[in-house]
């Protein structure tokens, strides 16, 4: 873990709300010099900032259903594990997938176009493609209440 001073935390919380800052707008904020913001900002993205983003917003680009796809293996064996997790990342409607405790061993968050295109992408891609799934359960999202990309600091 990576030891983050107050100006640390202050330039991660500038670049959460808004990840096009230029470097002397972070450091006139942070009151520091540019080259010195500069350093900090190299030095934080070696070890914290996994990249920049544009959040998009999916329904206007055509994705209007959100699913949460609960799923249990048949084989739990590390291969049969390591290939699933591989598969999954070539799906590009499957915005996440964590490895979970409980019933099921996978959770993936799942955008779609609609109904017909969710179908799709469950029976012939996860279900058919990827294979060895023994159960799997979906919710669908009624309502977005929050949805957020920054980390509490």
């Amino acid at each position: 873990m990576v030891e983050l001073d107050k100006t640390d935390r202050t330039i991660l919380q500038l670049l959460q709300a808004d990840g096009r800052l230029a470097n002397t707008e972070i450091a006139s904020r942070v009151a520091l010099s540019p080259p010195a913001c500069w350093k900090r900002l190299k030095r934080l993205e070696e070890k914290v900032i996994r990249g920049y983003h544009a959040a998009l917003e999916p329904r206007e680009l055509g994705l209007g259903l959100f699913a949460f796809v609960s799923i249990l293996l048949d084989d739990h064996s590390e291969k049969a594990m390591d290939r699933f997790e591989s598969d999954v990342m070539a799906l590009p409607n499957v915005i996440a997938c964590h490895n979970v405790s409980g019933k099921y061993d996978y959770l993936l968050q799942v955008v779609a176009s609609d109904m017909e295109a969710f179908h799709e992408l469950t029976l012939n891609k996860i279900v058919r493609k990827l294979g060895n799934i023994k159960e799997m359960y979906t919710g669908f999202s009624l309502k977005e209440i929050k949805r957020s990309t920054s980390l509490p600091l």
